[in-house]
């Protein structure tokens, strides 16, 4: 069996053709259209390509914001202008195939359990550090939605009352402490501190900024400056992760994004805070870390896997 998964991203809109395997046997990109009439042509035009050569049988479709429980309507997405879009009745009317609509960090964070790093486990959850912070759950073998669809919202847990002003309109989340954004902003600090931060300010002084690449590039050359700003981002994700553990108890957290290709760099920190965080330690199980294997491909082949597992 076949489906499409199509991810809508915040610049590009990523599709493919997944089997049952979660192996992609066709993919396209193209760049995302402002326009939300135009968006909408370009996923069916996008899904119309990709079927034309395979028998599908139903289609899937990830973008950022909250997704109603029901899986029909976008009731808020924060990159696009849709507020309670009925984004599932427009496509099945065009496509004349079932749909399904998912949060981008619950499509990647199901792909990545069914055919990824979290397979093998029952209880999963998946953070991933990019611009902000991604959360995804899997409880008993099924993707936690909560009671309104919107659950799983991990980056936006509030992490320090009165903290940095978020994009979500509240102050202190989690994501503005341990995303690649909070990376960049460390490692800002860093450099107005001089000493350990020579090198980091030295490439804001030649580029006029520190882009995150840089800043991982630093972090593999061993740099001090680099390494520390690391060190503060992880250790903020560690410790969020304890009091997830505490609440949810996962066998497993799987770290994405593009923080995480950093790999043991990253965990290492991330594991200690984790650990004298978390309630009990010492004298309870707990749970094992792991990078994304999938990369972003995830969320197209999580949504496609859920497209042919719900509808």
């Amino acid at each position: 069996m076949r489906n499409v998964g199509i991810d809508i991203g915040g610049t590009k809109i990523a599709g493919g053709v997944v089997d049952d395997d979660g192996t992609i046997i066709e993919k396209l990109r193209v760049d995302t259209p402002i326009d939300p009439a135009a968006l909408v042509d370009a996923v069916v035009d996008m899904a119309d390509h990709l079927r034309r050569a395979h028998d599908v049988h139903a289609i899937g479709v990830a973008a950022a914001g909250f997704i109603s429980l029901d899986r029909s309507t976008v009731i808020y997405a924060p990159n696009i202008d849709w507020r309670d879009e009925p984004l599932r009745a427009r496509l099945e009317q065009r496509l004349d195939a079932p749909v399904t609509i998912e949060n981008d960090a619950n499509a990647a964070g199901w792909g990545e359990y069914r055919f990824g790093a979290g397979r093998g486990v029952r209880d999963m959850v998946m953070l991933t550090m990019g611009t902000g912070v991604g959360g995804a759950v899997v409880s008993g073998g099924e993707l936690f939605r909560g009671g309104h669809g919107i659950g799983g919202e991990l980056g936006h847990m509030r992490f320090v009352r009165g903290g940095h002003p978020c994009g979500c309109g509240q102050n202190g989340c989690l994501e503005q402490y341990a995303s690649g954004r909070a990376l960049q902003r460390e490692a800002n600090a860093i450099a107005d501190e001089g000493g350990i931060g020579a090198a980091l300010a030295a490439i804001r002084e030649e580029k006029g900024a520190i882009p995150g690449p840089a800043v991982s590039r630093l972090v593999l050359a061993g740099d001090p400056g680099a390494i520390e700003a690391l060190r503060r981002v992880a250790t903020a994700l560690g410790e969020a992760c304890g009091g997830f553990q505490a609440v949810l108890d996962p066998e497993l957290f799987v770290i994405g994004g593009g923080v995480a290709q950093l790999g043991a760099d990253l965990l290492a920190p991330v594991k200690l805070a984790y650990e004298t965080s978390l309630p009990g330690y010492g004298e309870r199980p707990v749970a094992d870390f792991a990078i994304a294997r999938l990369g972003n491909d995830a969320g197209l082949i999580g949504v496609a896997d859920l497209a042919g597992k719900e509808r």
